[in-house]
């Protein structure tokens, strides 16, 4: 089986872009993606998207994209994984790679959120829920989620401002990254300060929205060589994926992420690896809750004890567990479609020793991205050649 590497990446910065239109934020990413790596075609395109129909009225993004892009007549889809899109197009483009099919591919993740009203914002990532049995009877995502928090701290002891912790590591270290949407640190304070927008879920509790785009380029090791140096390869290593009960109220454990284990799992077997040897984990906060059980379930900590390491300190750049190196969902911004192929950019910066916010010594990397509450979710192990 060929072993596949990542040798370009390319991005948008993350926020409100007003003046640019979706294919203008996923071409701009793309061909910095291509420029990256040297290459000047691809065999296929994938695009990781959640919502383009409903956010701006418009399906058929493989063509659309790949047409801007004047990639010629290649072959391009569209990727859909609810907020999970964008590691789902990752991992299909690895899948074509590994199987020999295609030499070079293009994966792009990108959203443009912000020409929609908020409200039909909210109602839009609320698809990613069951609309019979949940959206049907009035429930948000966000709420959702905010049952998930409630029930987190009642059964385990903790505090809204224990939970904050983990948005104030976002917020130190979105600072750093020049892409992100909010560069500002903040202190546990200026999260209880901020509204709650469902209790006990404050703003400073979930990701923004936001617009924008990611890319990579995947080859294989041998076909690497004619592009790039040794140095800037990245070896995608591992990679898992699986479902939980879209539904919450048919989950067997509401407080752990099911899929997640699986993912890991699978990733980790893949990988030949355990979770102690990976030096940063780039998972998926779009609520600080939601970065405690990803912690708990991909591993890292027992039940229960997810936000026990953000309490004490495990979770930053110097800690046993950084997480969040460039700023997470939560200060880089939650462009939900793009998320996962952001977060596959920050992971190839660390492991190439370019990142703004350095991990030392960084080897392995691990992304997740989840899609709902838990119902759909990816992780892939990234690995430096």
């Amino acid at each position: 089986m060929r072993k596949p590497v990542i040798i370009g990446v390319g991005l948008t910065p993350v926020g409100e872009h007003w003046k640019l239109a979706l294919r203008d934020l996923a071409v701009e990413a793309l061909l910095n993606a291509m420029e990256d790596a040297g290459v000047d075609k691809v065999d296929s395109l994938y695009v990781g998207n959640m919502a383009s129909g409903s956010f701006v009225e418009q399906e058929n993004l493989g063509a659309l994209i790949a047409d801007w892009a004047g990639l010629g007549n290649v072959p391009a889809v569209k990727v859909e994984a609810a907020c999970a899109s964008g590691g789902a197009a990752v991992q299909e483009g690895v899948k074509a790679i590994m199987s020999g099919l295609e030499d070079v591919v293009a994966v792009v993740g990108v959203e443009k959120m912000t020409d929609a009203w908020p409200s039909d914002a909210t109602r839009y990532l609320a698809y990613a829920a069951d609309a019979e049995w949940e959206l049907f009877h009035g429930v948000s995502f966000v709420a959702l989620n905010a049952l998930v928090m409630r029930l987190y701290m009642k059964e385990y002891g903790y505090t809204e401002e224990d939970l904050a912790l983990f948005a104030v590591n976002a917020h130190a270290n979105g600072a750093k990254n020049p892409y992100a949407m909010f560069k500002k640190p903040i202190t546990v304070e200026t999260v209880m300060k901020s509204p709650y927008v469902a209790d006990p879920l404050k703003l400073f509790d979930a990701s923004p929205i936001a617009d924008g785009a990611a890319a990579v380029i995947i080859t294989t090791e041998e076909k690497a060589k004619e592009f790039v140096d040794k140095a800037r390869m990245v070896e995608v290593a591992g990679m898992g994926r699986a479902i939980d009960t879209i539904n919450l109220s048919h989950r067997k454990e509401f407080l752990f992420l099911r899929a997640a284990k699986v993912a890991a799992e699978r990733a980790y077997k893949m990988a030949g690896i355990g979770v102690k040897d990976i030096d940063f984990f780039e998972i998926h906060d779009a609520f600080t809750v939601m970065a405690a059980l990803s912690l708990e379930s991909i591993g890292v900590a027992e039940r229960g004890k997810g936000a026990m390491l953000a309490k004490e300190g495990q979770i930053a750049i110097d800690g046993d567990y950084p997480i969040q190196t460039l700023g997470g969902l939560k200060a880089r911004g939650h462009p939900v479609g793009a998320t996962g192929v952001y977060q596959t950019v920050e992971a190839v910066w660390q492991l190439r020793g370019e990142a703004p916010n350095q991990v030392p010594d960084a080897e392995i990397g691990l992304t997740q991205n989840i899609g709902g509450t838990g119902s759909n979710i990816t992780v892939t192990i990234l690995r430096r050649v």
